[in-house]
């Protein structure tokens, strides 16, 4: 009966593990920005990773920001950074470029563009490192 009741647990918790994922979805190019830098400014890369598209490139410079080392202040800084929406252009119905920065690094800009793909927006991280 205890195995039984074990097992209904776990199939509980699976069950809202899967639920919580769906919550990651974003709705509008700007929720997937937002939650993307968010994550990120807060190291929590496993996160951001859910508004990424992935590609081989994608996944190897987010892994790399992951591994930068930064002192206790910084990270406190950007832990406590919101963000700062200076732009947003449409391209299209299915991409869009934002303009952005955070409160920590104020005078830096960051633009990342953002490609709806399957029905969920999703953040193309590349962009970042190649656009002009």
């Amino acid at each position: 009966m205890r195995l039984m009741g074990l097992g209904i647990m776990v199939l509980l918790f699976l069950g809202s593990c899967k639920g919580g994922r769906e919550q990651n979805e974003a709705e509008t190019d700007l929720v997937a920005a937002k939650e993307f830098v968010q994550a990120a400014l807060k190291g929590k890369y496993d996160r951001a990773a859910d508004f990424m598209l992935h590609d081989s490139l994608n996944d190897e410079r987010l892994d790399a920001v992951s591994r930068m080392e930064l002192s206790s202040d910084e990270k406190q800084g950007l832990w406590d950074a919101s963000i700062n929406i200076h732009s947003r252009k449409l391209v299209n119905d299915s991409t869009s470029i934002i303009v952005y920065s955070n409160s920590f690094h104020k005078e830096n800009q960051d633009t990342l563009k953002v490609v709806k793909k399957d029905g969920k927006w999703l953040v193309d991280f590349k962009y970042l490192f190649d656009h002009e």
